[in-house]
This record gives C-alpha cells, sequence and structure tokens, in this order.
C-alpha cells in the first residue's frame, strides 16, 4: 500500500514553459531557476504575476489531457504555466507542499492561481474559469516558491511531499 501512495508522489516534468510576457509560454529543454522564477521567463502584468511568492506556475498535463477530451484546445504552456508535470497525483499539489525538481530546486506550493482573460484562447467558448479553484476544486494552477535554486530539465524527476500536518 505504502508504494502505490509513493507512486503518485513521483513524476517528471513533462514541459518546462517560458515567454518573454504573454500567453503562450513556448517548451524550452531546460532552464536556471532563481529566487524570482525561471531564467528567460517575463510577465506583461506585474502586478497579477510573478514575485517571491508567484515565481514560478505549475500544472499537470493530466488535467491538461481531461480539459482537452472536453474540447477545450488547451495544450502545455499555454495557461501561463513554467512547469508542466506529470504523473503526480495533482490532488497532492497544494499550498504548503513541495516539490523536489531535479537534483537541486525545490519549490514550495504558495497558493492557487486565479485564471485571467489572458488565457481565455485555451478554453471552449473562452470559459477560462473552468480551471477556477473555487468553481472547479482541484483543476487549478499553482504559485510556488523557489526553496532552493538549480539547473532543470525537461525528463527531470519531480517528487512531491505533502504539507506539514
Amino acid at each position: 500500500m505504502h508504494e502505490a501512495l509513493d507512486i503518485h508522489r513521483i513524476g517528471t516534468v513533462f514541459s518546462i514553459n517560458v515567454s518573454n510576457g504573454g500567453v503562450p509560454k513556448k517548451a524550452v529543454a531546460g532552464a536556471k531557476v532563481s529566487l524570482s522564477g525561471l531564467a528567460g521567463d517575463a510577465h506583461e502584468d506585474t502586478i497579477g504575476h510573478g514575485g517571491l511568492e508567484r515565481a514560478v506556475c505549475i500544472y499537470s498535463v493530466e488535467r491538461i489531457r481531461a480539459l482537452q477530451k472536453e474540447g477545450h484546445p488547451i495544450e502545455a504552456g499555454t495557461v501561463g504555466e513554467n512547469l508542466t508535470i506529470e504523473g503526480i497525483d495533482w490532488d497532492l499539489v497544494v499550498p504548503g507542499a513541495q516539490l523536489r525538481v531535479g537534483d537541486e530546486v525545490v519549490l514550495e506550493v504558495a497558493s492557487f492561481t486565479n485564471p485571467c482573460k489572458t488565457i481565455k484562447r485555451s478554453f471552449s467558448d473562452e470559459k477560462f474559469v473552468r480551471i477556477a479553484q473555487k468553481l472547479h476544486p482541484g483543476w487549478s494552477r499553482v504559485y510556488a516558491r523557489v526553496l532552493s535554486e538549480g539547473q532543470i530539465r525537461s525528463g527531470d524527476r519531480v517528487e512531491v511531499a505533502p504539507p506539514p500536518q
């Protein structure tokens, strides 16, 4: 039983996504992660995005695939996430949870994101609220702060540790 739980806490980096501002963010092979976020990434709206508590935006490729099955034209990076992860139970990725990415980087989930109209093209009928935590719990992206800086690459191992009790 314990091993089955561990399987859902270990995954991989499906995609690393950056842009000079706005969406979609484009996939890159790797990136340096500092306290302020990923090298090569910027935000058009610096009031609603970025900062130490929102340094890295993370989403689940399994959630993206489920949204695609619902008919939404979403792809990795189109909703502004920097890291698209695969193989981890997304319900474990909540505020307070920590993610070790690769050998160096440690992130701590700070909050759920609030979707904005910038990502509306990723949703049929532009209904971007489909990933609003308040309306659809468990479907939101998350923001994370950087606890340990370093280099990450696509395909790196990701381990999630639940928030302290």
